[in-house]
């Protein structure tokens, strides 16, 4: 008489749940904001599964974010460039095609090395799976895990990609094809020593009384409020007794100095922080003023009230689950200025027409006014 076959780690006794997994890793290649959003969903994994390795396939910039962080990943492994997966490639809201990776010997390699890696279970959080499900079901994992749109490959397990869902809950809805339960709902990152040394040359600043912190700029355009409304603002809450630090990034140098320049007040410009300094400088502010960008996301997990600047779709997908700290500017212009058309989101701009490159705000309705009005109700009720 044969001997029945035993069962692999993985597989479920229970629908959902895997059995003692050793090794389970995620998929995830974007940006700050894009990630702080998966944030929930690691913590839920190893909250279910506290004797598995998380390993966390990633951008070489999560993997220094991360070091000598308090997370619910054990491992990060650096992904290599791949259309598709590393980012979603975007020409004129053309999405790249599924498989242009193929053929790649550096990638052929890394799939070589993540076989070895023996995984139980792998899991995207990265789009609708047309060039992401291919890839993934070459690692070898004994499962697969993730989202798929009707013209992606089938997965393992799955839940259909839709474009408007809130992304935490979207990616906590993800997790829970393996049996993992929420341990929270808002994305969290803890501070560091390293982080505060950081801010030492601000500390004069930082430890002087409140200040507010004022993000001007964005990686879309569409995204983007206007700089001199910006400076508005800046100058109105300097009036009000609160000092501004304006951040960004190096590439964004000329766009802060002009709001500063705008504002005229002695406002503090910041664009040489790494994402621990920016961490540590935003969580000791009495407010953050941004557009809908990765730190307003990074504001937010820090704990620091926040007021975001937002294209109304996109408040289905970014927007805060809670309110008592964070409120929202919000932008109902829907229909693009130049040609009428109604994008599915402003980045990348779906569908796009060959008569217009939408080189156009989103967000240009959302009035100086109604910003300092919603500044003024959480400035006054945030301890």
């Amino acid at each position: 008489m044969t001997s029945p076959t035993p069962s692999l780690p993985c597989l479920p006794l229970v629908p959902g749940v895997l059995v003692a997994p050793r090794k389970i890793a995620v998929l995830h290649a974007k940006a700050l904001g894009d990630f702080l959003v998966t944030l929930p969903a690691l913590e839920a994994i190893k909250e279910t599964y506290p004797q598995a390795q998380l390993v966390l396939l990633a951008k070489p910039w999560v993997k220094n974010f991360l070091e000598g962080r308090p997370s619910p990943v054990d491992r990060v492994i650096g992904l290599p460039a791949l259309a598709g997966v590393h980012d979603v490639v975007e020409t004129k809201g053309q999405i790249s095609p599924p498989g242009s990776h193929s053929g790649s010997e550096e990638i052929d390699l890394f799939c070589l090395s993540m076989r070895a890696e023996k995984l139980d279970a792998i899991i995207h959080m990265q789009g609708d799976g047309r060039s992401v499900n291919p890839f993934i079901k070459r690692l070898g994992a004994r499962l697969t895990a993730g989202m798929r749109s009707h013209a992606a490959e089938r997965i393992d397990r799955f839940i259909p990609y839709v474009h408007y869902q809130n992304e935490v809950l979207r990616n906590l809805e993800i997790v829970a094809l393996i049996g993992a339960h929420p341990a929270g709902l808002e994305p969290r990152i803890e501070v560091t020593e390293t982080d505060e040394r950081e801010i030492t040359p601000l500390r004069e600043i930082v430890d002087g009384g409140p200040y507010i912190v004022i993000h001007p700029g964005a990686d879309d355009f569409r995204r983007i409020w206007p700089w001199t409304r910006f400076a508005d603002v800046a100058r109105s809450l300097s009036d009000a007794g609160y000092r501004i630090i304006l951040t960004g990034t190096p590439k964004e140098e000329g766009l802060v100095a002009r709001t500063k320049q705008a504002s005229g007040r002695a406002a503090i410009a910041c664009t040489s922080l790494g994402l621990g300094g920016l961490a540590a400088l935003l969580q000791k502010s009495a407010l953050v003023v941004s557009n809908d960008t990765g730190p307003l996301h990074l504001a937010r997990a820090v704990g620091a009230p926040t007021l975001g600047i937002f294209w109304a779709p996109n408040v289905l997908n970014w927007g805060p689950l809670h309110r008592n700290r964070h409120c929202l500017a919000i932008s109902w212009q829907i229909e693009c200025p130049g040609c009428a058309v109604k994008p599915v989101s402003p980045w990348p701009f779906q569908p796009a027409t060959a008569a217009c490159d939408h080189p156009y705000s989103f967000v240009d309705s959302v009035s100086t006014e109604e910003v300092l009005e919603l500044a003024s109700e959480l400035l006054s009720s945030t301890p």
